[in-house]
């Protein structure tokens, strides 16, 4: 036997204890591997004969070393290295945002059904942590009637093996599924790719808009073993039903993804990071789900499926995932991923700010904006401005949209600064990644230096508005006037979780006063007046 092998499979025999592997079974696997020239079971060795791997005890093992001499075995997808991603986590906070990021990033093509398999791994360093994710895509509800009802909820489950370089022996007891590699890192740029052969389990494939025709992905759609085909383009991944994809963007899998790709940058485009060169490796994550409409877990965008025509109908068709409700729908649950913390998502803006993509995104492909469908210019200047309320009273949350978006709308128009929230989104990361440690005495900037730490939206409101009027380089005091951001109060609400908002008269003085100490300008029209 290879040397390396050897040496591989004494980590290996470690391994066991982790992934509940006999002493038993690994010596099986190895002796089953002995016909191999290599470590990664790449090559038979010379003179390899079909009476010996007749001797081959497994018969997944044994296939694939008659395919190999026969030369009809196809490594495309079962031998394959993989590169560390930036942790979810990690780009979280860097981008000031949540961990909504794909956990799926390193998509292998491979179908592991029920039972056991055996897989190649090497290349991992001493300390890094890598696994195989087995996620089941096909869950669905213990009565199928309820499927809201159901009480396993309605995220995403999964299996998980830890890997070691040398056999990993895993047992699939519950389900069947598609494997992913967890490989992820908070320094992706410092760690070496690791190579993976899966021995068993089917090919299935997948569609990579970088490297992939519109024919391969008929070729994709017709011939894949599992009911759900992944496919990932630039930022976006896909993992959904054949079933829709193949009747709804046959022949247009390029064109799906290149939209699905248009939709994520847009929203990258408004928050800064096309600008400042932030745009990230990762994706975002868009999957089948059998318990509800559309929503937006810690494992991205979900759609629910089984009937062909229903989410599936609307998010699977290339010309209609950029119109109208799912255009919406979309921009509207990528918007949670993107919502900056807290400097713009704080208690009371948890249904609005990640609104705002969702009108720039639908409005950048020649959509109405709902807010103008729905006359929200009009409710909102007779709810708060008339009202004079503070928007967050206002029940209708596009109502509270609408200041946010105005601001949009001037200063990509008569404010001559289309970049105006792309700045804001920047500034907002800087401040959090400045942002001191606790204890340290507060400068002037009080706002900024309780960021991270404030549970008083006034305190994050008051930041944004000073924040807004020194990006902008204009004197919005009396604009945000108008929509009560200065209300001095307290308000109690809900807003996935409870918060009391506090604003006493010293805090709004004290933010005007630096924002005249800052002599800018005052707008160039009534920016509450202006519609999209």
């Amino acid at each position: 036997m290879n040397k390396k092998l050897i040496v591989l499979g004494l980590s290996a025999f470690w391994a066991m204890q982790t992934m509940a592997q006999s002493a038993e079974e690994l010596k099986n696997a190895y002796q089953n591997l002995s016909v191999f020239d290599d470590a990664m079971a790449s090559k038979l060795k010379k003179g390899t004969t079909k009476g010996t791997i007749a001797k081959i005890s497994d018969p997944a093992i044994k296939k694939a070393a008659d395919a190999m001499l026969a030369g009809k075995y196809n490594q495309e997808y079962r031998l394959n290295t993989y590169k560390a991603y930036l942790s979810p986590s990690k780009l979280g906070s860097d981008l000031s945002i949540g961990d909504g990021y794909s956990k799926y990033e390193n998509v292998t093509g491979i179908y592991l059904p029920i039972g056991k398999h055996t897989i190649i791994v090497d290349g991992i360093e001493d300390g890094k942590e890598v696994n195989l994710l087995v996620p089941n895509w096909l869950r669905k509800a213990p009565n199928p009637e309820k499927p809201t009802e159901d009480p396993n909820g309605w995220g995403l489950h999964k299996k998980s093996f830890k890997l070691h370089n040398g056999v990993n022996i895993i047992n699939l007891e519950d389900y069947g599924s598609l494997a992913y590699i967890d490989y992820f890192s908070n320094t992706p740029e410092q760690e070496k790719p690791i190579t993976v052969h899966f021995i068993t389990g089917e090919v299935n494939g997948y569609f990579d808009i970088n490297k992939n025709t519109d024919e391969d992905w008929n070729e994709l759609l017709a011939n894949s073993t599992y009911p759900i085909l992944d496919a990932k383009g630039n930022y976006i991944q896909v993992a959904y039903p054949k079933e829709s994809l193949t009747k709804y963007a046959s022949g247009r899998g390029k064109e799906l993804i290149s939209n699905y790709d248009s939709l994520v940058y847009r929203q990258h485009r408004l928050m800064g990071l096309e600008k400042y060169n932030k745009v990230p490796d990762n994706k975002i994550l868009a999957r089948v789900n059998y318990n509800y409409y559309m929503f937006r877990d810690g494992d991205g965008v979900a759609y629910m499926g089984d009937k062909v025509g229903y989410a599936m109908g609307m998010v699977t068709d290339p010309s209609r995932v950029i119109k109208g409700d799912p255009c919406w729908g979309f921009s509207h649950e990528v918007g949670h991923v993107h919502q900056t913390r807290p400097m713009f998502n704080w208690g009371g803006l948890g249904e609005v700010s990640n609104n705002l993509f969702s009108l720039y995104v639908t409005r950048s492909f020649g959509n109405k904006t709902r807010v103008s469908e729905q006359k929200n210019f009009d409710s909102a200047r007779k709810s708060i401005i008339d009202g004079k309320i503070s928007y967050l009273a206002d029940p209708d949350v596009f109502n509270r949209l609408i200041p946010f978006w105005q601001l949009q709308l001037y200063f990509e128009g008569q404010g001559q600064n289309p970049d105006f929230y792309a700045d804001l989104f920047e500034t907002f990361r800087q401040q959090a990644a400045n942002k001191r440690p606790s204890g340290r005495r507060a400068s002037s900037n009080w706002a900024a230096d309780r960021l991270n730490a404030e549970p008083n939206p006034a305190v994050h409101q008051l930041n944004f508005i000073k924040t807004a009027c020194e990006v902008s380089k204009v004197d919005l005091t009396d604009f945000f006037d108008k929509y009560g951001f200065f209300y001095v109060g307290e308000l109690e609400y809900d807003d996935y979780g409870k918060y009391k908002y506090a604003m006493t008269q010293d805090m709004v003085d004290n933010c005007k006063k630096q924002i005249a100490a800052l002599n800018l300008p005052k707008p160039k029209v009534d920016i509450s007046t202006l519609t999209d």
